[in-house]
């Protein structure tokens, strides 16, 4: 092996070593050099580095001790791979908040690449960061998009079919609760070309709980969107009506029975009681719920059993139970069977990274609601790192005490009706009312005021209450009430008659009810908070679809009895219908026996799972067995266990 070249012969193949350091000093990209894996001692930077970190006296000094900050964020664990493997990792536009001078942090977006330094002997001795500022590039695409979607809402521009099909088809928005905060977010494959089939919903029932909803139709396209829209719908109506989980799936499962492209879909389904936090819930073939609790570590709720619509597995119930400020986590699978991660280490770094983001140790953002935060972050911190190739959904929700009602005793005088406009904005803000709504309740319900003001007392003296509250079913309810006289305006004058319109036309609904001891007037309005259905490079770019598609191998193995194949590469929605078609010919449309051995499958997503549920149900019979093999702890075999696909782990034979 040849030796190292000494000072002399560097300073002759380099260059002099002084103006070496000028050159590494005015490069204007940030360079930093880092030593001993985990600790990440800083031993060179540049100027272009401080400035960008803001600091100067660094050398020395413990990167994860300078930034405490990053850690939660996961720049490090950037750094542990290339020390780890040896091999060079890129980041494109991440976000990082920095702090600064000023005590606020700062967003700030690089493209960072970061080089191995091996010695002689192959060892990764140190590693060097190249990171560019973009933040201006990425605020210059971002304000592109916004323009882009007003111009989408230009009835003169041509119409986004998929992100109008898919708007319909999610909730326009999640309903405001007491004791109940709850955000929800959608994000779609890859490039978001075709509509999918993964939804969520949050339904106020009967009995003062609140039933929260995700699910996951087995492929792409219209037909998949068409099937989770019918879902969906009877899900929601029985919900609404009876309150009952059980009798909702089961009325969902007839729908997949008639509709065969609901068939397989899962569904987890929670009905949480916000006064007392029991928790009723049902994973149907579907992740069970993350539990994030205010005080203590994250844990995954137990799977309640039961296998997805058209199985014929039942659909059995869990409990469990929140206590105020404890969060809950619904979850599509997407965002833990992540392109070349394995399940279960997709799964426990949802739990890492979600509580991190719950205890608010990753990016401050401190103007949105916990939930939000919840379901936003996590996303980012996630995705930016593997890129994704499957629909996510996220739905959150955080117990929460119940507000106080809005309680009012004013001076029948002019001076209550600015300040019964100013008391109720700041309770409807404090309940996280949009301001669209805040301003119509504000006019209905100071046009209800001025009534009672200026007409119940007929000029002596009075009162004027002012009562509002929010309902377990997703409305606020504000009473206006006198105890002077009604008068019947027969005919509207400039002066009269118009108010109790105007106030019908700002709410939902009015009612008034008059009497001789007074007259009370009620509007109802519901109350609704956006989710966020994101757009492909809104989190981050995606980096797994960059890359060429993975093929699906179908292997034909030898074996002295029934005929046998083996699956190597991704069972998912590009190679479930090659699957399907090589299925219906081994079988022989479900008259032969056939042994499928997934130990090589790498990613099994729904739409893979509702292929092999169709084979399964059409072979598998006396005499023509269809017998599913995966080892345990394959990815396959994890997924069949959670969604009670029939499989042995024992090696067939």
């Amino acid at each position: 092996m040849q030796d190292s070249p000494g000072d002399e012969d560097m300073d002759r193949i380099t260059g002099d070593a002084r103006i070496v350091r000028e050159v590494f000093e005015a490069i204007p990209a940030a360079v930093a050099a880092v030593e001993n894996p985990g600790d990440y001692r800083l031993v060179a930077v540049n100027a272009a580095y401080r400035a960008l970190v803001a600091r100067d006296e660094v050398l020395g000094r413990s990167a994860s001790e300078l930034f405490p900050e990053l850690v939660a964020q996961q720049l490090f664990e950037l750094f542990d791979r290339p020390f780890r493997t040896g091999e060079t990792v890129t980041a494109r536009e991440w976000r990082v908040q920095l702090p600064r001078a000023t005590g606020d942090d700062e967003d700030v977006y690089i493209d960072c690449t970061i080089v191995p330094q091996k010695s002689p002997t192959g060892e990764v001795v140190r590693l060097v960061a190249f990171a560019q500022d973009v933040t201006e590039r990425v605020r210059d695409r971002q304000a592109a998009r916004r323009r882009a979607a007003e111009a989408e809402r230009d009835p003169g521009e041509p119409v986004d079919v998929v992100g109008v099909l898919q708007r319909q088809l999610l909730p326009a928005g999640l309903p405001i609760l007491p004791g109940l905060q709850l955000g929800g977010s959608y994000l779609p494959a890859g490039g978001g070309t075709a509509a999918g089939g993964d939804w969520f919903d949050a339904v106020p029932l009967p009995d003062g709980r609140t039933a929260l909803v995700v699910g996951d139709v087995a492929g792409r396209g219209v037909e998949a969107s068409a099937a989770m829209g019918r879902i969906r719908s009877v899900l929601e109506d029985r919900l609404d009506h009876s309150g009952d989980i059980g009798e909702a799936l089961a009325a969902v499962d007839r729908l997949a029975s008639r509709l065969p492209a609901a068939r397989a879909a899962t569904l987890c389904v929670a009905a949480l009681d916000p006064a007392d936090g029991r928790l009723t819930y049902c994973t149907a073939g579907h992740p069970p719920p993350l539990l994030i609790p205010s005080a203590g570590p994250a844990r995954f709720l137990r799977s309640s059993g039961g296998g997805p619509l058209g199985s014929g597995t039942g659909f059995p119930l869990a409990e469990d139970h929140l206590d105020v400020g404890d969060q809950l986590l619904l979850y599509s699978d997407g965002i833990v069977r992540r392109s070349g991660e394995e399940v279960v280490a997709g799964t426990a770094e949802l739990a890492r990274v979600a509580a991190d983001v719950a205890a608010g140790r990753v990016l401050r953002e401190d103007w949105l609601a916990a939930v939000d935060r919840l379901t936003t972050q996590t996303l980012e911190l996630l995705v930016r790192t593997s890129g994704h190739d499957d629909d996510i959904t996220l739905l959150a929700a955080q117990r929460t005490a119940p507000p106080a009602p809005l309680l009012l005793d004013l001076p029948a005088e002019s001076e209550a009706i600015p300040a019964a406009r100013k008391a109720l904005d700041e309770w409807l803000y404090d309940l996280g009312t949009r301001a669209e709504d805040v301003i119509l309740l504000r006019h209905a319900v100071g046009e209800l005021v001025t009534n009672a003001v200026e007409h119940a007392y007929n000029g002596t003296p009075g009162a004027v209450r002012v009562r509002a509250e929010c309902t377990g079913r997703g409305m606020v309810e504000v009473e206006v009430a006198d105890d002077g006289h009604w008068r019947e305006p027969w005919q509207p004058t400039e002066d009269r008659g118009r108010g109790l319109a105007m106030a019908s036309d700002f709410a939902d609904d009015l009612h008034v009810e008059t009497g001789p001891r007074g007259t009370t007037a009620t509007v109802r309005h519901r109350l609704t908070r956006p989710a966020r259905l994101l757009t492909a490079g809104e989190v981050a770019p995606p980096s797994a679809s960059d890359d060429l598609p993975e093929l699906l191998l179908i292997l034909e193995q030898p074996t002295a009895g029934p005929q046998r194949i083996r699956l190597d590469g991704p069972v998912d929605s590009a190679t479930a219908e090659q699957l399907r078609e090589e299925l219906v010919v081994r079988t022989r449309g479900g008259t032969t026996p056939l042994t499928v051995d997934l130990t090589g499958v790498t990613h099994l997503s729904s739409a893979g799972v509702a292929v092999l549920f169709e084979a399964e149900t059409r072979t598998d019979a006396p005499g023509r067995p269809f017998l599913l093999y995966a080892p345990p702890g394959s990815p396959a075999q994890h997924v069949m266990s959670m969604v009670a696909l029939p499989h042995t782990t024992t090696e067939p034979g």
